[in-house]
């Protein structure tokens, strides 16, 4: 019969099939065992055949599959071994030197800050960084017409004239974050679940003039400790164990009086110039002094805005500019630097990683 005939053919032409590479292996496999292929055609035809003939032809086509598939799987396998007269790879040689990167400087600086406060039993804490007013300033004991939020230039998202604490804005520092934190940690009756010691990272957002002592955004670490009989002496030894990590066993503080609205008493901590040990020098403005954080009490208002008993606790906060870190250790002159990407200017820092 003719569907014999036609397999009989086909199994002559699968005995001498030939391949020179992958690509002619696969088209084989195409032609013969795809769906629609010479062997499924065959199958389709095979429901026409009479049923006394159909042991005879059956066996023939799953005999034509059979070799079909191995002769397929055979070229496949002698295509992959062949010789191509390529050099083999040596998967034991040295890899090629690749030149790896490094962390970017203000991550250096950052980690090197929670390490730091972290061994203190500070723990992270994290925001977001498009906020409400509620939570950068509200909570954080700005009125909605004190001047005070004048001093933070922001990036408003959308504006509601009737009810500020609705406005959404890009956060102007991490405080946010401090007051989620206090918001989460109290029970109705504003006491603490457990005491609150977090240190809270992250980018911030002001609308400024870029140049090279300011930037429309930097990054920020806070940190913020509430308990009970907490007192303007933990927050100043906390700050100089912090400075003596940070700069070297040498270093001495002062604190400044000054004003935040979220702390009272307020200050803003300097240390003692690292390039002259105090002795005055154009680092320093010749002071022997240099300024690197603020810091204060958390004023009344702001824990019971946030829902904590402000009879039973107290605590302080503190916050500082990575970028002014990173300054200070590094001497970097231009804060635009650390946005613009530049490889030449990232690869100083592959020591300090």
């Amino acid at each position: 019969m003719a569907l014999l005939d036609k397999i009989d053919e086909l199994l002559k032409e699968v005995e001498t099939l030939s391949a020179k590479n992958a690509e002619d292996v696969e088209q084989l496999r195409l032609k013969y065992l795809s769906k629609k292929g010479e062997i499924t055609a065959l199958m389709n035809d095979f429901r026409n055949v009479a049923a006394d003939e159909k042991k005879t032809v059956g066996m023939k086509i799953n005999e034509l599959k059979t070799l079909a598939t191995e002769r397929i799987n055979q070229l496949r396998e002698d295509v992959q071994t062949q010789d191509t007269g390529e050099e083999a790879i040596d998967l034991t040689r040295t890899p090629y030197p690749i030149q790896l990167g490094t962390r970017h400087p203000l991550t250096i600086v950052t980690n090197e800050i929670i390490d730091i406060f972290s061994r203190m039993g500070f723990v992270l804490a994290d925001g977001p960084e498009v906020e409400d007013d509620l939570h950068i300033f509200t909570k954080m004991n700005f009125a909605a017409d004190h001047p005070a939020r004048d001093m933070q230039d922001t990036f408003f998202v959308s504006q509601h004239p009737n009810d500020v604490t609705k406005n959404i804005l890009l956060r102007s520092h991490t405080s946010s974050v401090q007051a989620r934190v206090m918001e989460q940690m109290h029970t109705e009756d504003g006491k603490l679940t457990a005491p609150i010691r977090v240190i809270c990272p992250g980018r911030v957002y002001r609308n400024e003039a870029i140049t090279a002592r300011a930037h429309c955004f930097f990054h920020q670490v806070e940190g913020l400790y509430i308990d009970k009989n907490v007192s303007f002496t933990d927050l100043k030894q906390v700050l100089l164990s912090f400075a003596k990590e940070m700069f070297g066993a040498d270093t001495k503080i002062r604190l400044r009086p000054s004003y935040f609205p979220f702390t009272e008493p307020s200050a803003e901590m300097d240390i003692s110039c690292f390039i002259c040990g105090g002795e005055g020098c154009g680092f320093c403005k010749h002071t022997g002094w240099v300024e690197i954080l603020g810091c204060g009490m958390v004023d009344p208002n702001v824990l019971e805005q946030c829902g904590i008993d402000s009879s039973i606790y107290s605590g302080y906060a503190f916050g500082m500019g990575v970028e002014r870190i990173t300054n200070l250790k590094y001497k970097v002159n231009d804060l635009r630097l650390f946005s613009e990407n530049d490889t030449q200017f990232l690869r100083e820092f592959e020591a300090a990683d």
